[in-house]
């Protein structure tokens, strides 16, 4: 079972790879992992999907709360979240197949956001299965390259991953 939790750490040089560390120390299984700065600079927000049944991500809040760097993690369930990748993927075309290379990026709202007589590059923002769907379409056509961020995630509604001040 799929698990997405959201960690809140400290924005310094060597954080992600002590948690990336203790991950594979401990024989923990990333699926994905999307980092990145928030709302305050001296905060970066981690969002890891870990494949394993509930003792496993119970193990895995509990080594990540140990360590130091770590200032808050969340367990967002599938329910509970709303959450988005993106793609960006350069496919081979040439005349006769641009136009329905163009056509089907429209059907799946993804953007052309670099064009060449031999390549597009597309961007694609969605669910996993939206990505995934564009991605076996354009497999036909020759995919050059591809670049995925993995899975970024917040809680809905009115529930938030947030730092108190005095937390910090």
């Amino acid at each position: 079972m799929k698990h997405v939790l959201a960690a809140l750490v400290e924005n310094k040089p060597g954080t992600l790879a002590r948690i990336l560390n203790l991950f594979r120390r401990r024989g923990f299984n990333i699926e994905s992992a999307a980092v990145g700065e928030t709302d305050d600079p001296e905060i970066s927000r981690l969002t890891i999907v870990v494949n394993g049944d509930n003792n496993v991500v119970e193990q895995v809040i509990k080594q990540l709360n140990k360590l130091i760097e770590v200032i808050k993690v969340s367990n967002l369930s599938q329910d509970t979240m709303v959450g988005r990748e993106l793609a960006i993927i350069k496919v081979a075309v040439d005349k006769e197949t641009m136009g329905e290379i163009i056509g089907l990026s429209e059907i799946f709202r993804a953007k052309i956001i670099d064009v060449s007589m031999k390549s597009l590059v597309i961007e694609i923002t969605g669910d996993e299965d939206k990505v995934n769907a564009f991605v076996d379409v354009m497999r036909r056509f020759g995919i050059k390259e591809m670049a995925r961020t993995g899975l970024v995630a917040l809680a809905r509604g009115p529930k938030a991953t947030k730092v108190e001040k005095e937390e910090v």
